[in-house]
C-alpha cells in the first residue's frame, strides 16, 4: 500500500493561499459585514473573530455548460410552461410536477457563512484609519534603514571593488596553489646541483631532473597573478533605524458632571483609540491624563479603572500636557497627537484659558488634536471656545457623541485616512 507524505511548507494551513484569494475577492462584502458587526458588539469585545454572511447572489462561480452538438433537453430561463424533468405538458393549474422531481417553486441557496479570524477581523476594522497630518516624518510599520558597512563579499558592483582586500586574497591564493610545486622545484634544483658537483651533469638522471625542473617552473608560472575568485567587494547592509517618534496624549474628564454613563462612553472611546494605536503602529508612546480640578498623569490601569472624581478645571489637563511636552517630547523631534474627552462642563472663566492654551502653547507643537464632547444636550462653554479654535486651526477637530452607537462613527471620522 502506497503512503504519501505531504511536505508542503503550508503544513496544516494548506488552504492559506485560497483563503487569501477569497478575502481579496469578497473584500467589499467582508468590509461591509465587519462594519455591521461592530455596531452590535461592545468595544471591549472588538478583538475577537466574527462570523459573517455573504449573500448567495455574490457567490457566482464559473460553471460548465453543454457545448454545441449532441442530443440534449433544456428549459430556457423564463419558460413558464415547463421545468427541468417534465415529460408531458403541465396542467393549467400550475400545480403539477415533472417526473424528474423538478419543483415549480424553484430552488434556493442559503447565504454563505464565513468566519474571520481575530487578526483578519482587526485588519479590516482598522484598514482605512491612520493618524492624520503626519508631515514631519512618515510613521509606518516598516522602520527606516541606514546603509552601514558589513564586511566583504565575493560578488558585487564593480564600483565597490576593494583593491587592497582583493590583492591580499590573491597573494594568499598564489601562496597556497604554488607551495607544492615550489617545494618540489627547490628539491629538484638541489638534486641537480649535487649531480653537477659530482661531475654527473650529463647523466640520464640529470636530464630527467632538468625536465622536471622545467615542468615545475611552468606550473608555478601558470598560477595567475589575479583571479576572479580573488575579487572582494565592500558590502553594505540595511540597519534598521527608528522611523519616527510619535506620542499620543489621552485626556479624560472625570469630574462630578461626568456620570457613569458618560465615563463609560469616554472609556470606550479611549479603548478603541488604544487598540487602534497599539495594533497599527510599532513604536508610539501613550500618555494618559485624568483631570477634575487637578490633572494627574496616570498609567493605563488607573486611566481606565480609577474612580477618583471632583470638580472641573479643564485647563489643568492642558497645562500638564504642555509641561510634559516641554520636558519629555520636544516638538522638533516628536510627532505629537492628543485626544480629549469631556462633557463640556467647565468653569466659565476657565474655558477662555483653555482656548489660549491651545492656540498659544499646544497647537503649534502638535500634529493633530481631537476633542470629543460626550452626551451634552446643548453645546457647553468649552464647545463654544473650541469652535473658535477649530475655525482658525486645521490641526484641531471636534465631534459630539450622544450615545454608544456614535462611538465608532465618530472615531472613524476623526482618524480616517486622508487622500494624498
Amino acid at each position: 500500500m502506497s503512503q504519501f507524505v505531504d511536505r508542503r511548507l503550508s503544513g496544516k494551513n494548506r488552504s492559506a493561499v485560497n483563503r487569501q484569494r477569497f478575502l481579496r475577492r469578497f473584500k467589499g462584502q467582508i468590509r461591509k459585514a465587519v462594519t455591521e458587526a461592530v455596531s452590535g458588539r461592545k468595544v471591549a469585545d472588538l478583538e475577537r473573530g466574527e462570523k459573517i454572511s455573504i449573500p448567495s447572489k455574490d457567490l457566482s462561480e464559473p460553471v460548465f455548460h453543454h457545448g454545441p452538438g449532441g442530443r440534449r433537453s433544456i428549459v430556457h430561463p423564463g419558460n413558464r410552461e415547463f421545468v427541468t424533468g417534465d415529460r408531458v405538458d403541465r396542467p393549467d393549474g400550475g400545480s403539477g410536477q415533472g417526473g424528474g422531481g423538478g419543483s415549480p417553486d424553484g430552488e434556493g441557496m442559503d447565504e454563505f457563512v464565513f468566519e474571520l479570524s481575530r487578526e483578519e477581523f482587526m485588519n479590516y476594522f482598522f484598514e482605512d484609519l491612520a493618524l492624520p497630518d503626519l508631515v514631519k516624518k512618515q510613521l509606518t510599520a516598516v522602520p527606516e534603514v541606514k546603509r552601514v558597512r558589513a564586511g566583504f563579499v565575493s560578488q558585487g558592483n564593480p564600483s565597490n571593488l576593494h583593491v587592497v582586500r582583493s590583492m591580499k586574497q590573491a597573494i594568499g591564493r598564489r601562496l597556497a596553489m604554488a607551495a607544492g610545486p615550489r617545494e618540489a622545484l627547490r628539491e629538484a634544483e638541489e638534486a641537480l646541483a649535487e649531480l653537477e658537483a659530482k661531475g654527473e651533469g650529463a647523466s640520464p638522471e640529470a636530464d630527467e631532473l632538468r625536465e622536471e625542473i622545467t615542468a615545475l617552473r611552468a606550473r608555478v608560472a601558470a598560477v595567475p597573478f589575479l583571479d576572479t575568485w580573488d575579487l572582494r567587494y565592500a558590502n553594505r547592509a540595511d540597519k534598521p533605524q527608528p522611523s519616527s517618534q510619535a506620542v499620543m496624549f489621552c485626556l479624560m474628564d472625570v469630574s462630578g458632571s461626568m456620570d457613569e454613563a458618560r465615563k463609560d462612553i469616554a472609556k470606550r472611546f479611549f479603548m478603541l483609540l488604544y487598540l487602534f494605536l497599539t495594533r497599527s503602529y510599532e513604536k508610539i508612546d501613550l500618555v494618559f491624563i485624568r483631570h477634575h480640578t487637578v490633572a494627574k498623569e496616570v498609567d493605563e490601569e488607573d486611566f481606565f479603572a480609577s474612580r477618583e472624581t471632583g470638580g472641573t478645571v479643564v485647563s489643568s489637563a492642558l497645562e500638564l500636557m504642555r509641561d510634559i511636552i516641554r520636558e519629555r517630547y520636544p516638538s522638533a523631534a516628536w510627532n505629537i497627537y492628543a485626544a480629549q474627552a469631556s462633557d463640556g462642563d467647565n468653569w466659565e472663566d476657565d474655558s477662555p484659558r483653555c482656548r489660549e492654551l491651545l492656540l498659544q502653547d499646544l497647537l503649534p507643537a502638535v500634529q493633530y488634536y481631537a476633542y470629543v464632547e460626550i452626551q451634552a444636550e446643548h453645546p457647553q462653554s468649552l464647545w463654544h471656545e473650541y469652535a473658535y479654535v477649530k475655525s482658525v486651526s486645521r490641526q484641531f477637530a471636534m465631534q459630539r457623541i450622544l450615545g454608544l452607537e456614535d462611538i465608532y462613527p465618530v472615531f472613524r471620522e476623526l482618524f480616517r485616512k486622508k487622500a494624498a
